[in-house]
């Protein structure tokens, strides 16, 4: 009798142990066509395609322990995304949840990055009628020597994202929230970065340490019917910028918003090292849809604005599917020149599951 009393107290405490504990898995297919001027149509994508394991575990006393993994893919060919990023390119983290906040370290989208998508209409998603990518950043991306939130990283790495850091969110109080990232000085591997040097004596050689600890801060006041932004981020090569934005929902369906941004380039360009940007966009629900606009410019820029202007729709098939169309003008510097502009055209079509 004693023992099987034992036996069920036990089982007891393992099911309410595996009670505490959870781990979800999730992800993302998008695939549709997509024309651009002066291509053949492509099958592409309008989001990352992801496929992520996460998981929290309950320590008792408001304590919770907690990580996300996320692969990201190529829906076309079935291989890791961009062919030469880490199987975890989307998030690799681990850390602790309480009454101070969240702690988390690995790899991740920086404060910057993460709070910015959120006040533009196409909520971040790498699609080029969106502008997070290159307007919303004010150029600040990974094709930019020096430039971007990981520009010592591997070629082809995620512009947006910090690894070796260490990851902060404070709680929400009264619609106030904080959030940090500080990563370490570490070679991420990589190639090597010109910038004030000469080819022979670059200023970032190939596998070469940040020059300064990289850091990225936002702060958000959120409230039902409105938002507000602000944040500031130091990458590997000392370029900085910062962003302030703002949205509002003069009714339920309506969401407008807008940023302003400055990216300065100062420690690794001699000429041309601030680029200024501004978007400002819309979202409005109709019954199972959505449409999304918006308008930006970019400058300096190579001297010529880049300028552009998207349209796009959404259609809910169900809670996880919903097919879209997007369309943009973008009027940008021809490749090679400073002085002539040219203009790209970009129509899309497709379908969007997430599981």
């Amino acid at each position: 009798m004693k023992k099987s009393l034992v036996a069920l107290a036990l089982m007891g405490v393992f099911a309410g142990a595996q009670a505490q504990s959870s781990v979800v898995i999730y992800g993302t297919v998008d695939a549709g066509l997509m024309k651009r001027t002066g291509t053949t149509t492509n099958v592409t994508k309008r989001d990352n395609n992801k496929l992520g394991f996460k998981g929290v575990e309950d320590l008792g006393s408001g304590l919770k322990a907690l990580f996300q993994l996320e692969i990201r893919y190529e829906p076309d060919t079935g291989t890791n995304e961009s062919g030469t990023r880490p199987l975890f390119q989307g998030e690799s983290r681990v850390g602790l949840q309480g009454g101070f906040g969240t702690v988390r370290l690995g790899r991740g989208l920086t404060a910057y990055q993460a709070t910015t998508t959120q006040f533009e209409p196409w909520n971040g998603l790498p699609t080029p009628a969106g502008f997070q990518t290159d307007l919303q950043v004010a150029g600040y991306a990974a094709a930019v020597p020096g430039s971007g939130s990981d520009p010592l990283g591997p070629a082809g790495n995620s512009g947006n994202r910090f690894a070796n850091g260490l990851f902060y969110n404070t709680p929400v109080f009264g619609g106030f929230q904080l959030n940090a990232t500080v990563a370490s000085k570490e070679s991420n591997g990589g190639a090597a970065i010109v910038g004030r040097g000469t080819v022979a004596a670059p200023q970032y050689a190939a596998g070469a340490e940040a020059s300064a600890n990289p850091y990225s801060f936002s702060g958000t006041f959120t409230q039902p019917m409105f938002a507000l932004m602000a944040a500031y981020e130091r990458n590997a090569t000392e370029t900085k910028i910062w962003s302030v934005g703002a949205s509002v929902k003069p009714i339920p369906d309506l969401k407008l918003m807008g940023t302003i941004q400055k990216q300065d380039q100062d420690h690794t360009k001699a000429i041309n090292a601030e680029t200024k940007a501004w978007v400002i966009g819309a979202n409005y629900t109709v019954g199972a849809g959505k449409i999304l606009a918006g308008y930006g410019r970019k400058t300096p820029d190579a001297v010529i604005k880049t300028k552009q202007i998207s349209l796009g729709y959404e259609h809910n098939l169900s809670l996880r599917t919903y097919v879209y169309a997007d369309a943009s003008k973008r009027k940008q510097p021809a490749a090679g020149s400073t002085t002539v502009d040219t203009t790209v055209n970009t129509y899309s079509v497709g379908v969007h599951h997430n599981f």
